[in-house]
């Protein structure tokens, strides 16, 4: 069984769960790759470099058409008369060209993925032998037709109908079509580490030895790009047969719970947010549950694309376990552990500032309420500052809407241009925009603040310019302040040259 080397009782995970500590301990994760002995070596450094090339989607594209593009000349040049053989010594010219193009395609593919990983698939083993095989015939009639082929006329018309062969190549289309597969999942997965051993290649991660971090199971058009529902189910009862329960938290989606045999277990998140409170607790004592019926169980958790909700409930979970106590040490590790840096340094940790702040609250919740949701307040909002508005939008905050979602419903939207339901006051000297609320809606719980621009502000996740997710429980002092890196899209870098570093965004509260 290939398995995380993950002991949660170890100096390797002291209470602070510290990453460079799991670091020193050598954490291990068999996933079918062993860059630790050869990561300096010129051979690796070399493979490393042409990996992208060879695996890459535009390169099994242009096999697919030189395939098509063969097939048509030798049919062509079957069918050509025997006086047009100035036109038929160009076109087996052109197919001899191909012909060396996929024997070095081959070549390349086994230098990539190493001799028994190739040659493992049956697939494979046909590719290469329709490779030599049609290379060989190729270059026997090509240069028996160039260098006499009127002294050995039967020959020669032996080799021409023995030309037919290369239509044989039509077959590695299928071959090709389960390598563009292959390229296009690991494209949409991008660096996120994946098990690609034992006969399966998916984005599927060991996180520890019993928590999998994975895409959505997919079929039908979407298994083209992500893991195919079947592979990850033979995946799972190859490892871990009777001792797996997976939990989806895709609320736009499922799928039929027999290929897991009926051990899947839903929580309802909206892609690019956070699940509630509540929703965290029942997540835990499930899991707590299942981990403690049999110490072979595992849980195998999954979004879409097995990064942001599933490192939020991931990240949950480590903590609930007590194989960290903080939640930063515990996003950072999750980061780590789904980052494949081999491929490149784009972190694939949990995906917005909401989603680990939420993380952080399971902490306290854990920490301070044992395990409860802490008790709830009830707050008005008052008013909003923007801090640093200059250059976004209209550098005023007229050009704002602000719309407040509680339990999925409208309870508030105010349009700062037409001063509908709130007034917009610059404060130009500390360059900031107060947006004071008539009427604020009192809230209480999970609330999501959401921010539009009619000024073309560009959007991001929720096709919006920026928002944020908090519950009430958590705010102290009537007073909430977010700075650009906690508030969702301006957290990324490349938005940095339209959200300046103070940034931010201040929630004011009254009493209901």
């Amino acid at each position: 069984m290939s398995v995380v080397h993950f002991n949660p009782g170890s100096d390797s995970t002291d209470v602070n769960g510290k990453i460079d500590k799991m670091e020193d301990a050598k954490v291990e994760i068999d996933d079918g790759k062993d860059e630790s002995l050869e990561a300096d070596t010129p051979c690796h450094k070399i493979r490393t470099k042409i990996t992208p090339f060879v695996m890459s989607f535009g390169f099994r594209v242009f096999g697919v058409v030189l395939i098509l593009v063969d097939v048509v000349l030798v049919i062509v040049d079957l069918s050509l008369p025997a006086k047009s053989r100035e036109v038929g010594n160009a076109l087996e010219a052109v197919s001899l060209i191909i012909s060396f193009f996929f024997l070095i395609d081959v070549l390349l593919r086994v230098y990539v993925e190493g001799f028994k990983v190739y040659f493992r698939s049956k697939l494979n083993i046909m590719d290469a032998c329709i490779v030599v095989v049609t290379l060989v015939v190729t270059m026997s009639y090509t240069f028996s037709d160039l260098s006499g082929a009127s002294l050995l006329p039967r020959v020669v018309t032996f080799l021409r109908s023995l030309r037919i062969i290369i239509l044989v190549r039509v077959f590695r289309l299928a071959s090709q079509r389960k390598e563009l597969e292959k390229v296009t999942r690991r494209m949409v997965s991008e660096n996120k580490r994946r098990y690609q051993k034992d006969g399966f290649d998916l984005d599927l991660t060991y996180v520890t030895d019993r928590v999998i971090a994975m895409s959505f199971p997919s079929s039908g058009k979407q298994s083209f790009y992500r893991n195919p529902i079947r592979e990850v189910a033979r995946f799972l009862d190859t490892k871990h047969a009777d001792h797996y329960k997976v939990y989806n938290l895709c609320s736009e989606k499922g799928y039929d719970p027999k290929f897991f045999h009926y051990r899947v277990e839903r929580v309802f998140i909206d892609d690019h947010n956070v699940p509630t409170l509540e929703d965290m607790l029942k997540y835990t004592a499930s899991v707590r549950e299942w981990m403690s019926a049999d110490p072979r169980n595992i849980i195998a958790i999954h979004c879409k694309g097995g990064k942001g909700r599933t490192g939020t409930l991931v990240c949950t979970w480590l903590i609930d376990s007590d194989q960290f106590e903080s939640a930063q040490d515990s996003l950072e590790y999750f980061g780590e552990r789904r980052t494949d840096k081999s491929r490149s340094s784009k972190f694939q940790g949990v995906e917005t500032p909401s989603q680990s702040r939420y993380v952080g609250y399971y902490e306290v919740m854990k920490t301070k309420f044992s395990r409860h949701v802490p008790p709830p307040q009830s707050l008005r909002i008052k008013s909003i500052r923007i801090h640093s508005i200059a250059g976004v939008g209209r550098g005023d905050g007229s050009d704002l809407k602000v719309k407040v979602i509680v339990r999925k419903e409208l309870v508030f939207q105010g349009v700062c241009a037409k001063q509908e339901n709130c007034t917009v006051f610059p404060d130009v000297g500390n360059n900031a925009a107060v947006i004071s609320l008539q009427d604020g809606p009192a809230v209480e719980g999970d609330v999501k603040v959401m921010f539009e621009s009619s000024a073309g502000l560009p959007k991001g996740y929720e096709d919006c310019p920026f928002y944020f997710w908090f519950n009430t429980s958590f705010v102290e002092d009537h007073k909430l302040f977010l700075p650009r890196e906690e508030l969702d899209n301006p957290h990324k870098p490349k938005t940095w040259n339209l959200y300046k570093e103070d940034f931010g965004v201040t929630m004011f509260f009254s009493d209901p």
